[in-house]
């Protein structure tokens, strides 16, 4: 099975916009055969003159793991305390997020309003010149190329960065900085971890085949993601699907620091084995944005109206996915994401894009900051195939997009980074969309425009609007085929409109980290259907309209609905 993480939601109000960039990644990891990579790193940045440490390795090869197991090293919480501060860079960072995401770590308090990355840069560096006593180390993860890491370096005594990169060449060669080559995992403990991740146990047990499972594993030739992968995937799994799962990996070609297909063909095998509609599940996770959690509640819509597959299928194969177990306690999907490695990712996008662009069943148009790139306007009003489209942009306004034509899409995930975006105006061409999501992924709150041609999609079931909007507009509640809706952190919007009783289809309607909204309007009262309504972080909401049923028989619903 493809490797998914899947985990709980545990974020705050002020945190939820930019999480990614202010948290450890989850600490349910397997530290295997990186004792001596952290006793050879912790000996670099324990140096004076050393202020760079680069650790450079292919991708997949356990960088990320490396430098989680560093930061919760007792030796070096000992000497940085809390001045240890994990930040994931990727390929398409929003590096001026990233700079104020840093001086509110670093200062404690709200960053300025900076103009732009270089002036961030230089009124940060002024921060830390002014801070010189405490011993801070920054982990750059993730870094791809040398112009973005240069706008994330500073000078100062006492002053560390740490970089996990798949290019050497990114790390700057001064006197001051240190290249470390992560090397592969040895023999025995890459099938330490490849039993933990296949059997449960970093042994191999006594009823499996052992020349077979270590046939099978030394084919990963020592990456530990493959490690995982492959052992994820046949976990469970017979003696027969084992001795077919390794004659398809020896057909595949060898991986190498130098050819990254050869990794994605071997990753390809843990996915063989897939029936065609979960396949199809995985492959949508690369419209996503690279190093994002991925909300549950939105694969699980996607899926259900797009995929057209019943919601507790939906639900089994995102757990399938995951290889995970249910939790017995109470909990709804909005409390869980899922993680996907980057590596990973691109083998979804890698299998997903091999047909021609204007015969492709999924389209991702990747983050550019201004304006859309000029290849896309050579297509202009050509027709597309595509059923689900992503694309993520920065600050757009209504005249920076083209005329595309996108009359067959069915989902429609628009991503930004940006304080202001105007939602396309070729939306309304899409008859047949059926599930919409529109994120805002910058640090500051951001106003969307266009909003109104979403009373045209009549086809349109379910919506999520994850960006602070200042106001809703009134058109966008005229939506008969709308079942669900989702609203999160707008913390301007202090009230629904007047008519969202118009939304006679709606099963849920979630509301969640609306801190300034005051009341529900009394026409909620109206939507008969309603089975779920989600007002958590909504403290300025104390009850529901009077005659509606109590949050406790909403909760009701919901526990009976999910479970």
């Amino acid at each position: 099975m493809a490797s998914v993480d899947l985990s709980d939601r545990r974020e705050t109000v002020e945190d939820s916009t930019y999480s990614n960039h202010n948290n450890f990644p989850g600490k349910s990891q397997i530290y295997v055969g990186l004792e001596k990579s952290k006793v050879d790193l912790k000996e670099l940045l324990f140096q004076r003159e050393v202020t760079v440490v680069g650790v450079h390795c292919m991708g997949g090869g356990g960088k990320t793991t490396l430098a989680l197991a560093l930061s919760n090293d007792p030796q070096i919480k000992g000497y940085f305390g809390n001045n240890v501060h994990f930040i994931t860079v990727s390929e398409s960072p929003n590096l001026k997020g990233i700079l104020e995401m840093m001086w509110e770590k670093i200062d404690g308090r709200k960053s300025p309003e900076f103009q732009n990355v270089e002036d961030a840069h230089i009124q940060l560096q002024q921060l830390l010149i002014l801070r010189q006593s405490n011993p801070t180390l920054v982990i750059l993860d993730d870094v791809w190329s040398r112009e973005n890491l240069d706008k994330l370096l500073f000078e100062r005594p006492g002053y560390k960065t740490l970089i996990t990169t798949r290019d050497s060449s990114t790390v700057p060669k001064t006197p001051s900085t240190r290249l470390y080559q992560l090397p592969l995992l040895g023999r025995e403990d890459a099938l330490s971890l490849f039993c933990f991740w296949a059997f449960g146990q970093i042994s191999i047990p006594n009823d499996a085949d052992a020349n077979l499972v270590k046939e099978v594993q030394e084919e990963c030739d020592g990456l530990p993601l493959a490690l995982k992968v492959i052992g994820s995937s046949l976990h469970g799994e017979s003696h027969l699907v084992w001795k077919k799962a390794k004659s398809t990996i020896c057909q595949g070609e060898s991986i190498s620091d130098y050819h990254k297909e050869g990794l994605l063909k071997l990753l390809e095998t843990s996915i063989d084995f897939l029936d065609d509609v979960t396949r199809e599940c995985f492959l949508d996770l690369g419209l996503f944005p690279e190093d994002r959690k991925i909300c549950a509640d939105a694969l699980l819509d996607m899926w259900v109206y797009v995929r057209r597959i019943e919601w507790h299928d939906a639900f089994s194969i995102l757990y399938k996915l995951a290889r995970v177990k249910q939790h017995s306690h109470t909990e709804t999907t909005s409390e869980l994401y899922v993680s996907l490695h980057d590596v990973m990712r691109d083998l979804a996008l890698y299998l997903g894009g091999q047909d021609n662009i204007l015969h492709i069943k999924r389209l991702l148009i990747p983050k550019n900051e201004n304006s859309l790139l000029e290849k896309w306007e050579l297509l202009n009003n050509r027709a597309f195939d595509v059923q689900i489209l992503t694309i993520h942009t920065g600050h757009m306004e209504e005249n920076q997009w083209y005329e595309m034509n996108f009359s067959e899409i069915e989902a429609l995930l628009l991503l930004f980074t940006s304080n202001d975006y105007f939602i396309p105006p070729f939306l309304k061409s899409m008859k047949k969309l059926k599930f919409l999501m529109v994120c805002n992924y910058g640090p500051k709150r951001a106003t969307v425009k266009g909003l109104d041609v979403l009373s045209s999609l009549t086809q349109l079931k379910s919506v999520r609007l994850e960006s602070n909007l200042e106001a809703l507009p009134l058109s966008i509640f005229s939506m008969p085929s709308a079942q669900i809706w989702s609203i999160s952190n707008c913390h301007l919007v202090q009230q629904l409109p007047y008519d969202i009783g118009n939304l006679s289809s709606l099963r849920m309607l979630r509301l969640s980290a609306l801190p300034s909204l005051k009341a529900l309007p009394p026409s909620i009262g109206k939507l008969r259907w309603l089975e779920y309504l989600d007002i958590s972080v909504c403290e300025g909401l104390r009850e529901l309209p009077e005659g509606n049923r109590t949050i406790e028989e909403f909760e009701r619903v919901c526990y009976e609905r999910v479970f």
